[in-house]
């Protein structure tokens, strides 16, 4: 395959996966995922993590055919989730001199998960350099980006972060690599999705990163999924400065769970109420029939959020509880929310909504409205001024 150059003697060797349906076997990809590896050529050459087993048919023969010869001097691991390290044994196989590269939180892993020994790591602690020869590797710790052990390693010489899962998005590659040769629209609903996702929770300790960052001069990040960005790395920047800061644009996201139709009701009619104030930017979702992964990128993209839930068992409905629990743990900030519920028989979802809210940093802007049966304008009146104050 053709070579994939970054800069002087950089090399892009990532693949695209179609075939996987589910990131890290929980959140769906429809667009596929891209794994990015990236392989330096200097006077001492350095892998920069690798993927994940059984992605890249081809993947030491490229290794093998770039470096034409020499041995592999390094190989540096960001990060020891298995999508960017379980190459490691197959690694150590073919270049068994060959130095891991990582911080010592990682230790302990390496063993565990591929049998590394002590003798075969170099470690490398916060600000420390690595001389390739044309290329000076500065290592930068970033502990909680999403893991523990996580490191970013900046190129010195041509200003390249080899940022790991930061800056990642899903979607494969399809045909451009970097961010000079897509349409980005595409790519910015998915960045935002994994952010939401996978690194949203530990949104504090991206900001401590940025801070650790400050002044650097980065002309490209290279990350282990998504475009790589050696036009407008500025651009990667500002959106995971913008999201880890919990700021949102206006827009109210509905959320209901209804088992025979009068929570879904309820929704719309809140919603149309909502929209004769204006607001163009609504979003109704149906949790049982929409996967969670796309409404916490809403609930994120968003400033209000609007739950409702049937009571089931004297709770709220299962599929709600699924939604709130992963908002429990992501826990995105700084919302404007109110709750809605309907029951038969016995309450129970509205109170279980509202023992969730008050777990959260979030502001609730009018009383919640609950019926009993169907839905009719005066069971409903409350929706009104839920309507005027959610933006």
């Amino acid at each position: 395959m053709k070579k994939i150059v970054i800069s002087n003697r950089v090399y892009y060797i990532g693949t695209n996966d179609r075939k996987k349906s589910l990131f890290e076997n929980n959140w769906p990809l429809p667009f596929g995922v891209s794994s990015n590896s990236y392989l330096i050529a200097d006077q001492k050459s350095a892998l920069i993590d690798t993927l994940e087993f059984g992605s890249k048919d081809d993947y030491l023969e490229v290794i093998e055919s770039i470096l034409d010869g020499k041995d592999l001097d390094y190989l540096i691991v960001n990060h020891m989730e298995p999508d960017h390290s379980s190459m490691i044994g197959w690694i150590q196989k073919r270049y068994p001199s060959v130095k891991i590269v990582t911080n010592n939180k990682a230790f302990k892993m390496l063993n565990a998960f591929y049998g590394v020994k002590s003798e075969s790591i170099y470690e490398v602690k916060d600000g420390d350099v690595l001389d390739l020869g044309y290329h000076k590797l500065k290592f930068v710790m970033t502990p909680w980006v999403h893991w523990p052990e996580t490191m970013m390693t900046y190129d010195t010489t041509d200003g390249i972060l080899f940022s790991c899962d930061a800056f990642g998005s899903f979607g494969t590659l399809d045909g451009g690599i970097f961010d000079d040769e897509i349409n980005f629209s595409f790519y910015e609903d998915e960045m935002r999705r994994y952010y939401s996702n996978i690194v949203g929770k530990y949104s504090h300790m991206v900001q401590k990163a940025f801070a650790k960052l400050s002044g650097t001069d980065i002309r490209c990040i290279a990350p282990s999924h998504g475009p790589v960005w050696r036009s407008n790395p500025s651009k990667a920047l500002e959106l995971y400065n913008r999201w880890s800061l919990h700021e949102s644009e206006e827009g109210v996201v509905i959320v209901f769970a209804s088992m025979y139709g009068n929570t879904e009701r309820m929704a719309d009619y809140v919603a149309r109420l909502i929209s004769e104030r204006g607001v163009k930017n609504i979003r109704i979702y149906d949790v049982s029939k929409t996967h969670v992964s796309f409404i916490l990128n809403d609930i994120w993209k968003y400033k209000s959020v609007i739950l409702g839930s049937s009571a089931y068992n004297s709770g709220m409905h299962p599929m709600m509880l699924h939604l709130c629990n992963e908002l429990e743990v992501l826990n995105p900030k700084f919302k404007k929310y109110a709750l809605f519920g309907s029951f038969s028989w016995s309450g129970g979802g509205l109170k279980s909504l509202e023992t969730f809210a008050a777990n959260m940093e979030w502001s609730q802007v009018a009383p919640p409205v609950e019926l009993m049966g169907s839905p009719d304008e005066t069971k409903m009146a409350g929706f009104a001024e839920i309507a005027s104050n959610i933006i």
